[in-house]
């Protein structure tokens, strides 16, 4: 772990404990009182395996998916049968892995939750560039897609190599959009590659927009220690550059900043599975995030099935949280919208914001990282850089470690970060 989150962690804890994570698991989930809870399903499976990517996946293989798919259905029942009335939830996010090739069970899955959720702010879902054809995408929309977000990473030939990753068929691409329309069409793409240039991005933005998107996500690129991308960090003075001139970039062209690293041409037009105050998560390596505790299901697809064929929910790792704790989490993942709401903060804790962290947003003002109006915290573009910048040091440090451990056990006896 680094000096830097470590301190970090201890400062904002006002604690030397670190966060502990144990190999106990909930079998019945207490999400009936949560507030602005959203659902994520995690579908493993891809034709190739980027060499970039950190997530949970695997090889496609029809059977494994099919089988997983009845188990992934069977756990959604497990927790959803906890309460007999239909809880209301803000959205439904698939992620993966390549959900998109599960395409003809997805309305499957969804009439599952429907079982026991109100789903009412949409539905979205990742697909990789092949998957956008008509076919496809008229099968997610029959099943209730309303958002769809397309991992493009380049346009430009000399970074999909770098990547991994074959050229896209704009053309085609354009013509599917056109045919089967979604709410919003969101489009991934990675700055802080080798050589990159305010240009290049330019050229990947107009593009993304051009062909159909009216949503961008920006991420940059982060190299974990247990992936085999041959690529390396940019460094940080030239990272900065990069991003204040991608940030200037979407200003002058009039578009709305959602959160850190997203874009769209409209707020409503708004894609994230990240920024919200609880959740439920569905498949392995799926989370689940509620006011006491946070918990993550197993990497393994064969020990999560093996487990839901037990009646047992799949968890491999809960961290039960310590006030301050829940705290930090609640405004590190808020951040990431590049807003904070006061008075959202003091109804989720019963306790004002500026009465546990004065100081820190007193400091955060004066260095000029975040601005103050109408009960609204704002980051600047130096704070959104400096927010960037210790989640960079936050994915390595935790991120990295916790699944770097879950993708050799399918359930550790405990971490602590």
């Amino acid at each position: 772990m680094s000096f830097k989150t470590e301190l970090t962690r201890m400062w904002f804890t006002r604690s030397l404990e670190p966060f502990t994570f144990t190999n106990e698991y909930d079998n019945e989930l207490d999400y009936g009182k949560a507030e602005q809870l959203g659902l994520y399903v995690h579908i493993p499976f891809c034709r190739s395996i980027c060499n970039f990517c950190p997530y949970c996946k695997e090889i496609y293989d029809e059977n494994k998916m099919s089988e997983y798919i009845d188990a992934l259905i069977k756990e959604i029942h497990l927790v959803g049968s906890r309460y007999k009335e239909k809880k209301t939830v803000t959205s439904l996010y698939f992620g993966g892995g390549t959900p998109a090739l599960a395409a003809d069970r997805i309305g499957d899955i969804i009439g599952a939750l429907k079982e026991h959720f109100v789903i009412t702010d949409g539905i979205g879902l990742e697909l990789h560039p092949d998957n956008v054809e008509p076919q496809t995408l008229r099968k997610l929309k029959e099943a209730g897609v309303t958002r769809i977000s397309i991992g493009i990473q380049s346009f430009l030939e000399k970074y999909g190599s770098v990547l991994g990753r074959k050229s896209i068929d704009i053309d085609a691409m354009n013509r599917a959009l056109d045919e089967v329309p979604f709410d919003t069409v969101s489009m991934d793409l990675i700055f802080a590659l080798p050589g990159q240039t305010i240009e290049d991005l330019k050229s990947d933005i107009d593009k993304a927009f051009e062909t159909g998107a009216n949503h961008v996500a920006v991420y940059p690129f982060i190299d974990f220690t247990f992936t085999k991308s041959p690529v390396k960090a940019m460094p940080k003075r030239q990272k900065r550059e990069l991003m204040d001139e991608m940030t200037e970039y979407f200003e002058e062209k009039g578009f709305y900043r959602s959160s850190i690293w997203t874009f769209s041409t409209k707020e409503e037009a708004k894609y994230s599975s990240m920024t919200r105050e609880n959740f439920l998560g569905f498949g392995c390596s799926a989370t689940t995030l509620l006011k006491d505790s946070f918990k993550v299901n197993t990497f393994s697809t064969k020990e999560y099935c093996k487990r839901i064929t037990e009646g047992k929910l799949p968890t491999s790792l809960t961290i039960r949280f310590r006030k301050r704790q829940r705290m930090v989490y609640y405004l590190f993942w808020t951040s990431y919208s590049t807003r904070v709401n006061i008075r959202d903060f003091e109804d989720f804790f019963g306790v004002p914001l500026k009465k546990m962290y004065g100081f820190e947003i007193f400091m955060a003002k004066l260095f000029g990282y975040i601005t103050e109006e109408n009960g609204m915290l704002t980051l600047t573009k130096k704070g959104a850089f400096y927010f960037h910048y210790y989640e960079n040091y936050y994915t390595l440090s935790y991120i990295d470690k916790m699944w770097g451990l879950m993708r050799k056990e399918a359930f550790p006896t405990g971490m602590k970060l």
